[in-house]
């Protein structure tokens, strides 16, 4: 069997386990290796081809590392619409007392405080779950 189809045997195998894996960082050690079958098709001797392959995974690697995929975001879990289904949701609030109230939502009682930077304006009506905090909702108007 040639070079150039052990590189890619690599290749492909390193990129399947990527598929397991949910990362990028083993697709990009999978193009540096790819780049080593092709300096192999080139007709460059093993110690090149495994230089190439090095350094081609390791830039990739880098630059998939400064990139905006390479880190993950880390959002506050309390204010995530995609984690607390309630974001987003209304509760009507019958009275304020203090910037505190008392509400029925979900079939339960809980306690909801206006949003910081809200206004201060503390009319009764619909207000929109903006955060929760443990049994405490944080609204805005």
């Amino acid at each position: 069997m040639a070079d150039w189809s052990f590189w890619l045997v690599a290749a492909g195998a390193t990129a399947i386990l990527e598929l397991f894996t949910g990362t990028f960082y083993l697709l990009m050690i999978a193009i540096g290796l790819a780049t080593g079958a092709l300096a192999a098709l080139a007709g460059v001797g093993t110690p090149a081809q495994t230089l190439v392959a090095a350094l081609v995974g390791l830039v990739a690697t880098a630059v998939l590392r400064r990139s905006k995929f390479g880190r993950p975001t880390r959002s506050d879990t309390a204010r995530d619409p995609n984690v607390n289904l309630d974001i987003g949701q209304t509760v009507n609030v019958p009275q304020w007392q203090d910037g505190m109230a008392r509400v029925m939502y979900r079939g339960a009682q809980w306690d909801v405080e206006l949003a910081p930077g809200a206004h201060a304006l503390t009319a009764p009506g619909q207000y929109t779950i903006r955060e929760v905090r443990g049994s405490r909702l944080i609204v805005a108007p």
